[in-house]
């Protein structure tokens, strides 16, 4: 089994089929959205193949090390909202094939219209540990 990251941007991939950024969504819109995500990972969970997903919110602030044990904090300049990760899944699968099969279903969650997004998503594996030497 190896664990993928199918990750969702607000607007940073290719432009999906249906191009309605979520904030011009109804409330029934995005209700069906989520719901669709629920079901998805539910079904997951059903094969064990569902690790965890989490929605983003657009805020954030940006820390780095500094050296002197105070890190600066600053609330931006931020990338432009296209740019941001607007949630992602961690999914344990047993090939590359798989993951990608799933990302195609998870790209067809409702948007506007109720009709599917087509979204791209990120399919990133995760890094897998080196060898360790047995002497």
């Amino acid at each position: 089994m190896t664990k993928y990251l199918l990750l969702k941007h607000y607007r940073g991939a290719p432009a999906p089929v249906n191009d309605v950024p979520m904030d011009q969504w109804t409330p029934e819109e995005i209700s069906a959205h989520m719901r669709y995500m629920r079901d998805f990972a539910a079904r997951l969970q059903d094969t064990g193949e569902f690790v965890d997903s989490q929605a983003l919110a657009p805020e954030g602030t940006f820390v780095r090390y500094d050296g002197a044990g105070c890190p600066p904090v600053t609330d931006g300049p931020f990338a432009e909202t296209k740019d941001l990760i607007a949630g992602w899944m961690v999914i344990d699968v047993h090939s590359y094939e798989r993951a990608i099969e799933l990302a195609g279903e998870l790209s067809a969650a409702p948007g506007a219209g109720r009709m599917p997004i087509h979204e791209w998503l990120e399919v990133r594996p995760f890094l897998a540990e080196p060898p360790t030497s047995t002497r």
